[in-house]
């Protein structure tokens, strides 16, 4: 009898965790970037890109639009080099698209530097389902100091 209890419950267990969604294993993935920036985590960080992931921002400035890029390694270092909860990004997820193991996230945004606010935007997040787990392929976002709806 102890042996069936056991099967059952392990059935119960495997059919709830096959139940989650793949839009909630995408907000986790990348609210688990967002857990190493604020605890300064950068192999939590790397963790959360695949090999080739690509950072990016998009800013305004005299008139013309400018993408910066940055290097993974250079931004997790970055981070690695702040104290704990210095880096607090909040976002809400107003968009998720999926096709097979291609998905979009879009994530109004609020961060905060050691506990002011510094600037709001738009993460654009795309990513990739590799060997059964969502990884970010490629961010970039937006930065300003005002207008912010988020």
């Amino acid at each position: 009898m102890r042996k069936a209890s056991m099967v059952i419950m392990f059935l119960i267990l495997a059919t709830i965790a096959n139940a989650q969604k793949p839009e909630d294993s995408i907000k986790a993935s990348v609210n688990n970037f967002f857990i190493g920036m604020a605890t300064s985590d950068s192999i939590a960080i790397i963790n959360s890109f695949t090999d080739g992931g690509m950072l990016q921002s998009v800013s305004e400035k005299d008139g013309k639009t400018n993408v910066e890029t940055e290097k993974l390694i250079d931004f997790a270092h970055a981070i690695a080099g702040l104290q704990r909860n210095d880096a607090d990004e909040r976002i809400a997820f107003n968009l998720i698209k999926i096709d097979g193991a291609l998905a979009f996230v879009w994530a109004p945004y609020n961060f905060f530097y050691k506990g002011k606010f510094s600037h709001c935007g738009v993460d654009c997040f795309a990513m990739v389902r590799m060997n059964g787990a969502w990884k970010i392929q490629y961010i970039i976002d937006t930065r300003r100091k005002n207008a912010c709806k988020y």
